[in-house]
């Protein structure tokens, strides 16, 4: 096995793992955004452009997940802190 397919085989195996824990914490999803990227950089290395396009294109769609996520745990959080005016 060479250098690029273990690289390509250690960032499919990030994607897999990563994806399988987004629901425990919002930083697996980025996790997996960056794995994406991994992955697209291995399908651009290695010749097969349409790849790497497509994983380029899943590493956009988690990190707008991410964000998501990011945003409504951020409007649960304050939803939830008792309003100081009324102290």
């Amino acid at each position: 096995m060479d250098s690029l397919t273990l690289f390509g085989l250690l960032a499919v195996t990030a994607m897999l793992l990563f994806y399988a824990l987004e629901d425990r914490s919002p930083w697996f999803i980025l996790a997996f955004a960056g794995a994406c990227v991994l992955a697209s950089l291995y399908g651009f290395l290695q010749g097969a452009w349409p790849f790497g396009m497509v994983e380029a294109i899943w590493s956009a769609v988690a990190i707008y997940r991410w964000r998501a996520r990011m945003l409504s745990s951020a409007r649960q959080f304050r939803s939830s802190q008792p309003d100081r005016e009324a102290l």
